[in-house]
């Protein structure tokens, strides 16, 4: 399916070499303030045009909202917004038709859709795709500030170096005035080379990602189906290329006694809360009122300039074929700002499920 939640309805639409992708939320009160501005930032974020070799197509993304906005303000009604895709050569891909990338969805798609799926640039499952969750997550955004919720995510492994510092959820907003957004600038120098060294080798790198969320109130989510642990697993799995998602502490609890990776639980403020947050935020898959954070780890792009074995599904022979077009030597960067996004989209639909925002009411 190509929507997502309940209460805070997304569908998004497009392929990376069509002449636009998009996407329609439903579900958004009237009275959000929500301008162009907003939209453009979210997007100009996921771009890193500072790092060429991140983006090489590395278009200026022209939009348009459609509908569901006027005056600056949300109407209560369907939002549609419209990104036009620009400098597509679809040409690069021609000889590879028939002929399924390793590592790309070409197979699977093939697989279920025979002859009618588009390969360009990877169709519907590119990460261009991303762009138009990212455009929703700017209005998601926009709905949790309304409660006092702010996101955040920042990269904490990339081609094997990981982070090894201290950090707080302000280090980890203000990790975005770097190239990139890494809270420990050792590593970050060490994330640059390894970069570097697989763009000489026309090679590509992983690593991982981490988003907190800040603001939630807790009994958010469900027993058992709906729990938000699950919803944002759902949600993260979404991004092409997430192989792996680690919560709050994480691997880190399952080596731990009991008495040890439990939160003890104390006075806040006179109510109940956690003296630490190992757990991640949530209990039971309901939010506890304390920062919900997790991680996500992404493979390699899998477009490289090495030579790689496949079929001609046209022939039903073995061939190579090595690529010849632009790709991205690491999508960690671009899918960090799609995991943040996706995070605010499922959150700002459990928001609306709870009722701590009406739909029936303007906000202004």
């Amino acid at each position: 399916m190509n929507t997502f939640g309940r209460e805070f309805r997304v569908t998004t639409f497009g392929e990376s070499h069509g002449k636009a992708i998009g996407v329609v939320i439903d579900g958004v009160p009237a009275g959000l303030e929500l301008r162009e501005e907003d939209i453009r930032r979210e997007l100009e974020r996921r771009m890193f045009c500072h790092i060429p070799v991140l983006n090489p197509r590395c278009e200026p993304e022209e939009f348009e909202i459609l509908s569901g906005v006027k005056d600056g303000y949300t109407q209560g009604t369907p939002i549609a917004v419209v990104i036009w895709n620009k400098k597509v050569i679809s040409s690069y891909y021609d000889e590879l038709w028939m002929k399924p990338r390793p590592g790309h969805a070409d197979l699977a798609y093939y697989l279920k859709y025979g002859r009618h799926y588009d390969h360009r640039g990877g169709g519907r499952a590119s990460g261009r795709t991303t762009a138009a969750v990212v455009a929703a997550g700017a209005v998601a955004k926009k709905l949790l500030a309304h409660i006092g919720v702010e996101a955040a995510g920042h990269i904490i492994e990339l081609g094997g170096v990981e982070i090894n510092k201290q950090y707080t959820f302000d280090d980890v907003k203000k990790s975005w005035e770097k190239p990139l957004p890494v809270v420990d600038g050792e590593a970050l120098a060490k994330m640059l080379e390894k970069i570097r060294e697989a763009v000489l080798d026309g090679d590509s790198i992983g690593g991982a990602a981490e988003v907190w969320t800040v603001g939630l109130p807790p009994g958010l989510g469900e027993p058992h189906f709906g729990k938000i642990k699950g919803d944002l697993a759902a949600a993260a799995f979404s991004i092409p290329g997430a192989v792996a998602m680690d919560w709050g502490a994480g691997r880190a609890l399952a080596k731990m006694r009991g008495s040890e990776a439990n939160d003890p639980i104390v006075v806040k403020n006179g109510r109940p809360g956690l003296a630490t947050n190992k757990i991640g935020g949530t209990l039971g898959g309901i939010t506890t009122g304390e920062p919900i954070y997790f991680r996500v780890w992404f493979k390699p792009t899998p477009s490289v300039r090495k030579p790689q074995q496949t079929v001609d599904l046209a022939q039903m022979t073995p061939t190579t074929i090595q690529f010849k077009g632009r790709y991205d030597v690491t999508i960690v960067p671009k899918a960090l700002v799609a995991l943040e996004a996706i995070t605010t989209i499922t959150l700002a639909d459990h928001v609306l499920r709870a009722g701590l925002i009406r739909r029936d009411k303007p906000l202004t």
